[in-house]
Formats: structure tokens, sequence, C-alpha cells
């Protein structure tokens, strides 16, 4: 298994050095639309209405970006990618930024030549079961069958997970959160290992989600994030500074409600650097002074955002965690707007 990721990894980091360039700012213009890359389908995380207009928690990023860069959070052109062709994609530069609960790692970030630009959800991975199997821990599954995204940080996670307990399992090779939701469903897999988010979200859509439960442990540290090549700095930097305005705007007050009065001029120095009417922090990104206020706008603040994708009142029903801002408990945080 490792083997076979090791020579994955080469392969998309060849094609990474290939696509390096210093201009998909440039090119993002003149094509005049985002490409970003989604997930294929998680409810509350990244999935198209019933009108076919891409919606959620990580489709917010790419909206957010193209506001900030070309003025409107519709000029994307969104790219289902699955845990084995997400990579690729980015790497040839089909894509511009993937935004698709991804795990920052170390051989991600280094040997793959992708560059990470925050942290969106603080996740980790979990088990998802039927209650009638009547499993109340993690280590009460030696010997089951699992159900594992190929390509995925999970499937190594898994491994190491059992073997330190010393136990055995049937791995079922999925590639898409749907066919894992399928095949769990039908029975296929006595459980269903993801981020633990990605379990509540599969488990919403589920007809009866009270008859399944996710298990308490938590095996990995999962921190998701935004992402794109090595090789452009400049482009990174507006993906990383568009992410944290998202989240500096909650922390600061700014909402989707108040921003326009905001923006006229407060008493407070960093929102108005943040909002453009003070400083020249847009003409450092090369963009214009307005551009985290479009960000914003595009659909709230970090909070906002994630109150109406997966939060607490959705179906996806999540709390804030360790995602709430840093004054309240969590540790979002993010550096200074100056």
């Amino acid at each position: 298994m490792k083997k076979t990721v090791f020579l994955g990894a080469l392969t998309v980091a060849a094609i990474a050095a290939g696509a390096a360039s210093a201009a998909t700012l440039d090119d993002v213009k003149a094509r005049g639309k985002l490409n970003c890359g989604v997930v294929t389908g998680l409810v509350g995380f990244g999935a198209p209405d019933a009108n076919g207009r891409w919606e959620g928690f990580d489709v917010s990023v790419c909206r957010a970006v193209a506001a900030a860069v070309l003025g409107d959070p519709d000029a994307v052109e969104f790219v289902p990618t699955t845990g084995k062709t997400r990579f690729t994609a980015l790497a040839s530069g089909e894509i511009d930024l993937l935004a698709r609960n991804t795990t920052w790692t170390f051989s991600r970030d280094v040997d793959l030549k992708f560059e990470f630009v925050g942290v969106n959800y603080y996740d980790g991975q979990g088990f998802l079961v039927r209650k009638d199997l009547g499993v109340s821990s993690a280590k009460e599954l030696d010997g089951a069958t699992v159900c594992i995204q190929t390509g995925t940080t999970t499937e190594l996670n898994l491994a190491d997970f059992f073997r330190a307990n010393n136990m055995s399992y049937d791995p079922v090779p999925i590639e898409t959160n749907a066919e894992g939701q399928q095949q769990y469903l039908a029975g296929a897999c006595d459980a269903y290992t993801t981020d633990a988010s990605g379990l509540a979200a599969t488990r919403a859509t589920f007809e009866d989600p009270a008859a399944h439960v996710i298990l308490p442990e938590i095996i990995s540290k999962e921190p998701l994030g935004p992402l794109v090549r090595h090789g452009d700095q400049e482009w990174g930097d507006i993906a990383r500074w568009t992410l944290n305005a998202l989240i500096a705007a909650e922390e600061l007050g700014v909402t989707s409600a108040n921003i326009d009065e905001l923006a006229s001029g407060t008493e407070n120095p960093e929102i108005n650097r943040l909002l453009g009417t003070e400083g020249s922090l847009g003409e450092m990104l090369g963009l214009d002074a307005e551009w985290a206020k479009r960000a914003i706008k595009a659909n709230g603040n970090y909070g906002e955002i994630f109150a109406k994708t997966i939060g607490e009142s959705t179906p996806v029903g999540l709390a804030r965690g360790l995602n709430a801002q840093w004054k309240d408990g969590g540790i979002l945080y993010v550096p200074p707007f100056r």
C-alpha cells in the first residue's frame, strides 16, 4: 500500500514541477473565472443544490477567492475531484485552487509540491457504525469490514490504528463518499471511516440517522484546508489572506449584515485595513482595496458560513468545538491585518 502511495507522490510532484508558474492570478483574470477543485458531493461541505448551484462550507472558500479576485462569487468553474484525482488536477493546472476537505500533511506540502494556505476545519478521523451492531468503541472492531476511500490519509491511519491495537480488518476500497455511503448502507462493510465531519455529513443524508452512531474514538489529527501549487507565492498569498479575511471578520464582528456600514469607516484600525478604507493591503496583493470586503460579502464571515452549512442548526449538526475563535475557547486564530 505504502509503495503505491509513494509512486503516486513522485508522479504528482513531477507534474507539479512542470506546471509551476508565477502567473496564476493573470491566468484567472484572463479566463474570467476561477477553476476550483471540490469534492464529488458531501452534504454541507460541497454539493450542488436542487438547481445545480454548488453550495457548502468548502465551496464558500472558492466563492470568496473568486469574489476577491474577479469581483464575482459566481465566477467559478467547480471541478469535482476524488481522493485519487484531486492532486493530479491541481498539479497539472486543471484547477487553480483545491478546496476539498484535504488534510495538511508533511508529504503533501513538501513531496507533492503543494502549498496549504491555512486550515478552515480542524478535524480527526472517526468511525460510523449501525447502532444495532452493538459496538460502543472502535477497539471492538477486530475482524470488521471497513469502507475506506483510497488515496487518502484515512487509509494509512486505519492501518496504523488496527496495527497499534493488535486488531485485524478487511478493507472495502471506495472511490467517493457517495460510493462509501452506498456500500455501507448495503451492508458491504461493518464500519465506514473518514473525517468525523464527513461522517456527520454522510449520516445526515440517511433515512434514519439515529440508527447510526459515530464512535467516540478520534484516531488522528486532520487539519483540513485549501491548497495551491508550489511556485506561485503571489497566488498563495491571495488564497491564504482571503481565508484569513473570513476568519478575521468573525473575530472583529464584521458580518454580512453590517459590512456595508462598517466599510464607510470605523474607530477600529484593523477593521478599516481589512475593508480597505485605510492602508494599502489590497495593493500589496495585486488587488484593489475592496478585495476582502467582496470576499466576506460573498457568503458572510467564517462563523456565518459555518452556521448555515454545517453548524448545529443544519442536518450535519456540527458544534464549533476546536473551530471556535481562539477567544471563545477554540484554536481558530489568524495573523493580524496590518
